[in-house]
């Protein structure tokens, strides 16, 4: 199943680290089938707010994302981001093909109490 990471990044000024972080990203998660989906676009806020900015790197599945996230190569880049731009970053596996959620629609009624 794929699996993503996805980045809600607040706005920051700019700064060369930032700039030396997006030029060497990419190298990082290349190698383990990794590829933005998302970055450097506007989104569209319809219901709370989200500040910032969105990026979503999918990944062939969450082992792939991890090893990314935890690879050395990153690990060393990741300062030249978390210097300037506060975020929250998350790892999140997909769901399979034909995923049916009314499945987990009844499973959640099955766990309601009696009325």
């Amino acid at each position: 199943m794929p699996a993503y990471a996805i980045a809600h990044l607040r706005e920051a000024a700019p700064h060369s680290e930032i700039a030396e972080y997006i030029e060497r990203i990419t190298a990082t998660f290349e190698l383990y089938g990794g590829r933005f989906l998302v970055h450097a676009t506007q989104h569209e806020v319809k219901e709370g707010s989200w500040p910032g900015h969105v990026v979503v790197i999918g990944f062939p599945g969450i082992a792939e994302a991890r090893a990314w996230w935890d690879s050395p190569a990153y690990q060393e880049i990741a300062p030249l981001r978390s210097r300037h731009i506060e975020s929250d970053i998350i790892l999140v596996g997909g769901v399979p093909e034909g995923y049916d959620p009314t499945a987990t629609a009844k499973a959640m009624r099955e766990a309601l109490p009696a009325e």
